[in-house]
């Protein structure tokens, strides 16, 4: 298996990469003179809130938070899940934005409102002893290593990672021409030579829904076997007018930079194809909140923390949103997850705080 998060390779610093240091450039500029009376951590470890992930969910809640007067860090470890797409689509006012232009654009907001950002990585969390967490950062050489940061609450958005079958070629063109959800990507590839490579029989629904952009569909079996197709499989496939192929595929046929078929292991040939569709299997990054004691729920997708609507989690102080809680949040629905989680979190800090006063 091949695990997509962030394009990295051999080419030095990436898109990302570039975007994060330049808010973070301009963050330690101006940023801490235009933050609120009292938005910075006390004694440089204390936060009233921590959010582990600087993708839209977290971004989303640390906006609210920020914007609620509360001391509140970002810890971003640079690997969102959309890296290798050019664009992103379904967003109401942000359709076809670069994701990475879409991150930059949050985290300049956030600095506004007092909100710090850095760009590092989560390695331990644990209970504090009383009712907040203790976090512990990975730093690098240059911060002297890794420091402790202390929070009330508990924000996890660490979202997952797409794991692609080992087909060559696959990785390489993830993204581009070869595609996992017809919602963000299906209109730009409309009426080409579609494939669906299967990797589990529920391939067989997305190559049902990919017809709807496209009426020249073939549903490449690869390790699934024919027998494992139902009748109502078989019967839908054939109104959808979906061409089905045996056999398992061993490299995707690429000319000039572009897909133009997939060749099939053994004397099964090559179809010409010029997009692919694969259902990566999702990764969830929950080590975190597994680690905190927080219950989770197996899913056909991955086992996820269990939440309640605003994203608490069993685990009194501990949040989770976006992809960090379910496969299913696009974009908008993990912002919308997000500013939720934020709101929900002022108010149980306040009056948490009010009762507090209240019994002195």
């Amino acid at each position: 298996m091949v695990t997509m998060t962030e394009q990295t390779g051999n080419t030095g610093r990436t898109e990302h990469d570039r975007h994060i240091e330049g808010a973070g450039d301009r963050e330690r500029a101006g940023g801490a003179g235009n933050a609120p009376a009292g938005a910075r951590a006390d004694g440089g470890g204390r936060y009233e809130v921590v959010v582990v992930g600087g993708g839209p969910a977290g971004l989303s809640a640390a906006l609210v938070l920020g914007r609620s007067r509360r001391r509140t860090l970002v810890v971003d470890a640079g690997e969102p899940r959309n890296a290798p797409s050019a664009h992103l689509h379904g967003y109401l006012s942000r359709d076809g934005m670069a994701p990475a232009d879409l991150l930059a654009a949050g985290r300049e907001e956030i600095a506004r409102y007092g909100v710090e950002l850095v760009r590092d990585r989560v390695v331990d969390v644990t209970r504090d002893g009383g009712d907040g967490f203790a976090v512990r950062l990975a730093g690098d050489a240059r911060a002297g290593g890794g420091r402790t940061v202390h929070a009330r609450r508990l924000v996890l958005a660490t979202g997952l990672a797409d794991e692609l079958p080992p087909v060559p070629g696959l990785a390489e063109r993830f993204g581009r021409d070869v595609l996992h959800c017809p919602y963000c990507h299906g209109w730009e590839v409309r009426d080409r030579a579609f494939g669906v490579l299967a990797t589990t029989p529920m391939s067989v629904h997305q190559a049902l829904i990919v017809s709807q952009w496209s009426k020249d569909v073939t549903l490449f079996l690869h390790t699934v076997g024919e027998e494992e197709l139902t009748d109502e499989d078989r019967r839908r496939l054939d109104t959808a007018g979906v061409d089905v192929v045996r056999g398992e595929v061993a490299a995707l046929v690429v000319e000039e930079d572009r897909l133009t078929g997939v060749r099939l292991a053994g004397n099964g040939g090559e179809h010409a194809r010029e997009v692919l569709f694969v259902a990566p299997r999702p990764v969830p990054r929950t080590q975190l909140a597994v680690r905190l004691g927080a219950r989770t729920d197996r899913t056909p997708f991955g086992e996820y923390p269990l939440t309640d609507e605003r994203g608490l989690t069993s685990v009194p102080g501990l949040w989770a949103v976006g992809n960090a809680a379910g496969f299913a949040e696009q974009i908008v629905n993990a912002a919308s997850r997000g500013y939720r989680a934020g709101a929900a979190i002022n108010m149980e800090l306040l009056m948490t705080d009010l009762d507090a006063a209240g019994r002195r």
